[in-house]
């Protein structure tokens, strides 16, 4: 029996993604099937990640791409890459919770940072991660990330972004050069 992944499929999402890429997003992060990866958010929020407008804003934007990512030919990953002059930043990233710590996150950042810097010429990938996700940043860093200490608040009061369940929250800048 071979037991060697499948391979990845990587394409830019179109308008006909949404709706799977925002069960893929919520699976992800919120409510109790996202616990069965370590991604999950589910203590720290509560309500949506995001939305069928919020997918289709980044598919739509000129400067964005929602870089979606096929197995076997189901989507199982994603990640939002946005050109910002030297930089690009990377968001929106969900790996399928059944899939995590497989590796296949890993494949997904080293393509997302491929891309930036030979389609973009980006010099360096940005990302803001929620502050208090210590386990997610020391992911990161093991890619080569670093925390910046430079945070942006939290858009409490605003449900498009979660219910926070605590009141700690805020975004820290994580940077690494692509050079």
């Amino acid at each position: 029996m071979d037991n060697a992944p499948a391979a990845l499929a990587f394409r830019t999402a179109t308008d006909a993604d949404v709706d799977v890429l925002v069960a893929l997003i919520e699976s992800a992060y919120r409510g109790d099937a996202s616990r069965a990866g370590w991604t999950t958010e589910a203590d720290i929020l509560d309500g949506q990640r995001t939305d069928p407008e919020g997918v289709l804003q980044v598919i739509k934007s000129p400067d964005s791409e929602l870089l979606t990512v096929e197995r076997d030919g189901r989507v199982v990953a994603c990640c939002q890459l946005e050109h910002r002059g030297t930089h690009a930043y990377f968001g929106m990233f969900a790996v399928s919770p059944a899939l995590q710590g497989a590796g296949l996150g890993k494949a997904v950042i080293a393509e997302a940072e491929r891309r930036a810097r030979q389609d973009w010429g980006a010099t360096e990938m940005h990302m803001t991660v929620i502050s208090v996700r210590d386990d997610l940043i020391a992911w990161y860093e093991r890619r080569g990330y670093r925390r910046t200490g430079e945070m942006t608040p939290f858009p409490y009061g605003d449900e498009r972004f979660g219910i926070p369940l605590r009141t700690d929250l805020r975004f820290e800048l994580l940077v690494k050069p692509l050079v």
